[in-house]
């Protein structure tokens, strides 16, 4: 009887789901900065979309108005007055917004990961590091005296000189070994030609998400890791990270060669070992800018003279032992073809994806990157 009692104790008590309990202004505000996403910025076309979506949904209540809301906005400092280029007054969102965003972002896709110290990528090999590994051994000239182990030479000075006389050598002491901790320096490289927003499909707002997240997890989680964002159509640019929100597709070629120059350009300045390179992308290259600044443009098929210049391009980073891991939103055959042979010219990686579960492959990559320690 005793038996069954615990077993019945240790059971499972089932309970009707309970949402967590939100005020009227965090509701909304969940809605919000996923509109303000899908309109890159646009306050007043994030509000429009607001509006309507209250009237078909019912949102808002007598208490609690959208015009309060906005009020709330300001209150808060999400947005702020402005003096747009026309010379009219208006209204646009603040750092604030753009962080909250990010941190949105973060955890749709990667989950809820606390903030923690600095660097948090073990490798294999121990050595002077930040994070203890709990293996001691003795004192050896040129170890650093924070690594001396207070406790444990203590303790050893007592087993070598007894407890009458309490002194503490050379020879008693004794250090923890630390763990290495690898750095990663990262280039996202985010194709923004005007495929990605091609037959009526939305491909650039997912990119932003996961380049937003993937900004997110690395200033909270790996502050030493670097992170820089470049956007590639007709010629490559370096974008800032509060940029990302207002990031918008062009009437663009795809030149891929000018988005590799560059992010290999970034990479060559970073001090760290680990460099790497993430490149979302759904169209083939089309585009190369020539030596006398005109623009070389075949959009019909894959032109054997941009697509060489793409393996060359590969090969350079594989000497420069930068992986590139491609991530590609489409599946066509011979796009796919021209993928693996990019892919197997540089010995990286690639993944052909639709637009599910894309933050999730390059989180999972990112972190098994980490855990590599490349040698030169």
């Amino acid at each position: 009887m005793k038996k069954t009692q615990e077993i019945y104790k240790k059971g499972f008590s089932f309970q009707p789901y309970q949402a967590p309990d939100q005020s009227p202004f965090e509701k909304l505000f969940e809605i919000f900065q996923e509109l303000i996403t899908h309109t890159s910025g646009d306050l007043d076309e994030a509000l429009d979309w607001l509006k309507e979506l209250d009237k078909e949904y019912n949102l808002t209540t007598d208490d609690y108005t959208l015009d309060d809301f906005v009020e709330d906005l300001k209150k808060k400092g999400y947005i702020r007055e402005e003096i747009k280029p026309d010379g009219k007054g208006g209204m646009a969102i603040t750092a604030k917004t753009e962080q909250a965003i990010r941190k949105r972002a973060l955890d749709q896709i990667f989950g809820k990961i606390k903030r923690s110290g600095s660097g948090n990528h073990a490798t294999k090999y121990t050595g002077r590091g930040d994070e203890h590994a709990g293996e001691f051994r003795n004192y050896q000239y040129g170890d650093a005296l924070e690594q001396i182990s207070i406790t444990e030479s203590l303790k050893n000075a007592q087993i070598n000189h007894g407890m009458d006389e309490l002194k503490l050598t050379e020879d008693d002491l004794i250090v923890e070994e630390t763990q290495y901790k690898a750095q990663m320096s990262t280039v996202l490289m985010i194709d923004i030609s005007h495929s990605m927003i091609l037959y009526g499909e939305d491909r650039i707002t997912p990119a932003k998400k996961v380049a937003m997240a993937l900004a997110e997890l690395i200033t909270t989680r790996y502050p030493k890791d670097t992170l820089d964002i470049l956007v590639f159509g007709n010629d490559a640019w370096p974008i800032a990270i509060k940029d990302l929100p207002y990031l918008q597709v062009g009437p663009y070629h795809t030149n891929t060669v000018a988005g590799l120059e560059l992010a290999m350009d970034m990479l060559r300045r970073k001090r760290n070992t680990n460099k790497q390179i993430f490149m979302i992308t759904d169209g083939k290259p089309s585009c190369l800018r020539l030596p006398d600044g005109h623009y070389y443009k075949n959009s019909n098929g894959l032109d054997r003279h941009i697509v060489n210049k793409c393996y060359m391009m590969a090969q350079q980073a594989r000497k420069l032992h930068i992986p590139i891991t491609t991530f590609m939103i489409a599946q066509d055959p011979y796009l796919m073809q021209f993928i693996r042979e990019f892919t197997y010219a540089n010995q990286g990686k690639a993944f052909f994806t639709g637009l599910q579960g894309l933050g999730e492959m390059i989180f999972e990559d990112y972190e098994n990157n980490r855990k590599k320690r490349i040698r030169r």
